[in-house]
């Protein structure tokens, strides 16, 4: 047996599995935490393609920046108890499942109208493709895309740097609320006046 289904059907296992894990979680940490063994187990499934660069991309972005991204806000927020959910719409239960299953039939009519499922790569593949998967990636992200690829970089720096101004912000307003209510003296009973 190749190892390369070895290695799927050791992985894609794990990556459905946290992926019911992520979503049936109450706690948000421990979803965040599921939510990174799955990108761990796509980017395997990019190795297994030939697709090195997505494979890098996947861990140094994904799974790296965006991760600690979303832990950063996960902290920042404290929305890291799991506080019970009463279901208030419980309507709303059954109608996300039709819809979830109308989503999955009308994707798999979408895909086998557009593209089918083949079994080899369209005409012309191998000539775009030609020097490798990273070179023609590259190529297209770093000329066609290069501009939206850094204004997308820079938009994300400026939200966590704002995340952290409010954070302290907020802290320090706690902070000074909490001096001044501890700075104001109980009310005193007032002293009698002593007859002389």
């Amino acid at each position: 047996m190749p190892l390369d289904n070895i290695a799927f059907w050791v992985f894609g296992p794990i990556a459905v599995a946290s992926a019911i894990g992520m979503l049936m979680m109450r706690n948000a940490m421990y979803a965040a935490l599921f939510l990174i063994v799955n990108f761990f187990c796509l980017a395997v499934m990019y190795l297994l393609l030939d697709a090195a660069f997505l494979f890098a991309v996947q861990i140094v972005v994904y799974a790296g920046a965006i991760m600690v991204l979303f832990l950063f806000v996960i902290m920042l927020l404290g929305i890291d108890r799991g506080d019970p959910l009463r279901d208030r719409l419980s309507w709303q239960r059954g109608l996300v499942y039709v819809l979830g299953a109308g989503f999955v039939v009308e994707l798999f009519v979408a895909l086998r109208a557009g593209i089918g499922f083949a079994t080899r790569a369209p005409d012309g593949f191998a000539a775009i493709n030609e020097p490798s998967n990273t070179q023609a990636v590259a190529k297209v992200l770093f000329e066609d895309y290069f501009f939206p690829f850094e204004v997308t970089s820079v938009l994300l720096i400026v939200a966590s740097i704002a995340a952290m101004v409010l954070a302290q912000r907020k802290a320090r307003s706690i902070t000074q609320a909490e001096l001044d209510d501890a700075a104001i003296p109980e009310d005193e009973p007032e002293d009698e006046g002593v007859p002389a």
